[in-house]
């Protein structure tokens, strides 16, 4: 069944918002005719060609391409030397140009100088790349005429005089200089005299990974009941792979089950000088060292989904270069992203991402250490988890996603006219709810994104899920969707007990356990009440549950109304006042508007109370949860026309709205400290802000524009759903497209990796509520 839409098609506009729409279109045509994207051009290696400048250089623009639209247009510029035999194609390279000849370089300079939209020129730098034409090179960047950023892949230590001064004429004519270490940014500024303003420090991208069972990738691969290690990448010489064939024998005595994979085929460079002669000579010492029951050659450019498997089913990453000046190594971080634990020599890149425990250093060639620090590894499960782990957090920082926001936040600043970065909205994805679902509803927590069925359900879990499933079924039409929904109601109705209230925590047994005792369930059952009373109204969306499911959200709203009249939380009377709000559009009954107009009341009272100048709110502090307060104001004044709700809603929310956005982000409330009324600057506090907090204020921004269509709510819409992908304090994604999945906050100095199911809902109703608006 297909879970991944992308239903941009399928948006339509609502009477209200059409006028506005119409001159914003008008406007953005305009705009669109009078100037083009800014064009960001890239010089570097590029596939076809197999190498790793090339892989990286494919990457970043892939990954700049998925995270933002309308922003810029990168452009490639290819290098192909009078040695390179491969051809590229057309669509995806705009310019080539050949190191080694000068006419090239001249054309080049002349193409991007007159292109009036070419904003900014890249260089992904490796020494090798223009060593033949070294002087030519810098002429050729002297001769720009626009602002240039040159990558460092590489910085070499202890420089002879031409290098260094080579490296210092290269940074005074670059703008900015990235590199991916902390260790080369040193380099840079106390070898090289480099001002550490012009330095930018851009971690190599990983790749986000869907973990999977270790024992199932085994047993794919046909090596079940072995300990493997691997390693992979171009070989040649410098990987020095002869370390790890001459650890093995000792490694067997304590692992006779180990397998070590040597993942990769012959560099091509190496392979057009000399064959496959350096695999000759690995394969010879294997059968001299009597290795070959635990060698395994995987001898071909393996695609990516496949190479990441096998990372995720080695129990030891091993990386052996004999070259102490490598800065930082492409498969060294996707054995990272991995999880898989890693014995690495101490390359600048090992040693920064390795500290504390993350992984086991050994000397350059050391087959005796590498031989201990493997056995002591494999040795230890808890050890092995505990690098994973660690791993894991490391490397998420780094993911592609996020290397392309820093890019993008240089680019921006280095262009003239900042960029306004527009993020892209991914295609809808529930394949990590789908996961977190089992026969009796939704698990509440996950380990990364693996479930946790030990966590058990709870009621507001799957409330939330329920609104989803719905919103889900109005894009898809596939009756099967509506087995989802099903699930979720009979969940709610189970929750039901026989004094007409619900309780809200059910283990993996489906037995109610004794939290439900120790917490105030109010806003549980509020929750409950909005998503039955939702779904109520959706059955002439065409949700057709059945007569009896039907009759049965009925009851339990009704017999829930004769107890609301005794609830005190503010949020609890809001969720119930949205979700009757909803089920009356059915009803059509008195009774029920009068329970509303009762419970807004209530809130009005509140309000009345704690409100003061400065201060438009319901209670004496900011708290969770805080938008749905004027929101569902907003549904009480629909209900019953009573004007006051209307404008205490706006009030208080344009209050709200104050104090968690500024011009171009937003920043909700911290689970850290509240903001308490007269200590504000006091209790604002980094970290600790949770997506469900950003899907609540996306949904009452719709709710609001829907009202008031000309105050940019729905601008603020779009500022607050960038949260979700990498606008917030930290400049990192909180929703995870690899697995469809949401981290569970945003704290002071990490993303929580996890993917639990009030993350996961939230993310997605926070992007549903942008279809049909």
């Amino acid at each position: 069944m297909r879970r991944d839409i992308d239903v941009k098609s399928k948006v339509t506009t609502r009477p209200l918002k059409k006028k506005k729409l119409e001159l914003k279109n008008s406007i953005d045509i305009h705009k669109m005719k009078s100037k083009s994207l800014p064009k960001i051009l890239m010089i570097a290696t590029y596939p076809p060609r197999e190498c790793g400048i090339a892989t990286y250089t494919f990457d970043l623009k892939k990954a700049l391409e998925n995270q933002f639209e309308d922003s810029f247009d990168i452009k490639i510029c290819a290098l192909k030397s009078n040695s390179d035999t491969h051809d590229y194609k057309t669509e995806d390279v705009d310019l080539i140009l050949n190191p080694d000849s000068l006419q090239s370089f001249t054309s080049i300079a002349n193409k991007i100088n007159i292109d009036k939209d070419m904003e900014m020129v890249m260089i992904q730098h490796e020494f090798g790349l223009f060593h033949n034409n070294e002087d030519v090179f810098l002429n050729f960047l002297k001769a720009l005429n626009k602002p240039i950023i040159i990558a460092f892949h590489t910085v070499l230590p202890n420089p002879n005089k031409d290098l260094e001064k080579h490296v210092k004429d290269l940074v005074s004519i670059a703008k900015v200089v990235t590199v991916m270490t902390k260790s080369s940014a040193d380099l840079l500024i106390n070898t090289y005299a480099v001002n550490p303003s012009k330095i930018e420090i851009i971690s190599h991208g990983t790749h986000l990974v869907k973990h999977q069972d270790k024992s199932l990738l085994k047993d794919k691969y046909h090596v079940s009941n072995r300990k493997v290690i691997s390693t992979f990448g171009f070989l040649g010489p410098g990987k020095n792979i002869e370390t790890t064939l001459n650890a093995l024998p000792a490694i067997i005595k304590e692992h006779p089950e180990i397998l070590f994979l040597i993942v990769g085929k012959t560099h091509p460079t190496l392979f057009n000088q000399q064959g496959d002669a350096y695999m000759h000579s690995l394969q010879k010492k294997v059968d001299e060292l009597k290795l070959t029951k635990h060698v395994q050659f995987v001898n071909k450019f393996v695609p990516l989904a496949e190479l990441l498997e096998y990372l995720q089913l080695s129990d030891c990453y091993v990386f052996t270069s004999n070259d102490p000046n490598q800065a930082v190594s492409g498969t060294f971080s996707y054995a990272v992203s991995c999880g898989c634990p890693i014995v690495s020599t101490p390359i600048p890149h090992a040693k920064e991402v390795l500290r504390d425990g993350n992984g086991l250093l050994f000397d350059f060639g050391d087959s005796k250490q590498l031989a201990d620090k493997v056995n002591g590894l494999l040795n230890n499960d808890d050890l092995r988890q505990h690098m994973k782990m660690k791993g894991l957090h490391a490397s998420s920082t780094t993911s592609w996603e996020n290397a392309a926001i820093s890019h993008a936040l240089v680019f921006s600043k280095q262009i003239d006219e900042p960029l306004k970065l527009n993020y892209k909205k991914p295609p809808i994805n529930i394949h990590h709810l789908l996961n977190m679902t089992t026969d009796i509803g939704m698990i509440q927590f996950s380990n990364i994104n693996t479930p946790d069925m030990e966590s058990g359900y709870t009621l507001d879990d799957n409330a939330r899920a329920l609104i989803a499933a719905c919103e889900y079924y109005k894009l898809s039409q596939n009756p099967t969707d509506i087995k989802l929904i099903r699930k979720y109601v009979n969940f709610i109705l189970k929750c039901q007990r026989d004094n007409c209230l619900f309780l809200n925590y059910v283990d993996k047994d489906k037995r109610f356990t004794n939290q439900n005792n120790e917490v105030n369930l109010e806003d549980s059952n509020g929750r409950a009440i909005w998503a039955l009373g939702y779904t109520y109204c959706l059955m002439e969306e065409g949700i057709d549950l059945d007569i009896t499911l039907l009759q049965n959200i009925k009851c339990t709203i009704n017999q829930f109304n004769l107890k609301i009249q005794h609830f005190k939380s503010p949020r609890a009377l809001a969720f119930a006042m949205k979700g009757l709000y909803y089920f009356n559009l059915k009803m059509d009954d008195k009774k029920i508007t009068e329970i509303i107009n009762n419970a807004a009341n209530k809130l009005v009272e509140l309000y009345d109370f704690h409100s003061e100048k400065d201060w438009n709110w319901f209670e004496p502090y900011l708290t969770y949860a805080n938008s749905v307060l004027p929101e569902s104001l907003l549904y009480a004044w629909k209900s019953t026309g009573d004007i006051r709700f209307k404008r205490i809603a706006k009030k208080s929310f344009d209050f709200l709205i104050s104090k968690i956005f500024t011009e171009d982000s937003i920043r909700v409330i911290s689970n850290q400290s509240w903001l308490i009324k007269g200590f504000e600057e006091k209790t604002v506090q980094t970290g600790g802000e949770q997506p469900i907090d950003v899907a609540y204020t996306i949904l009452a921004l719709k709710e609001f524009n829907n009202i008031f269509p000309f105050e940019d709510y729905d601008d603020k819409m779009e500022i607050a759903f960038s949260w979700f992908l990498g606008n917030n304090q930290l400049k990192q994604i909180i929703y995870n497209p690899c697995t469809g999945g949401c981290h569970d906050g945003l704290e002071e100095h990490n993303v929580n990796l996890n993917q639990g199911a009030e993350s996961t809902v939230s993310y997605l109703l926070a992007r549903f509520a942008f279809e049909n608006i």
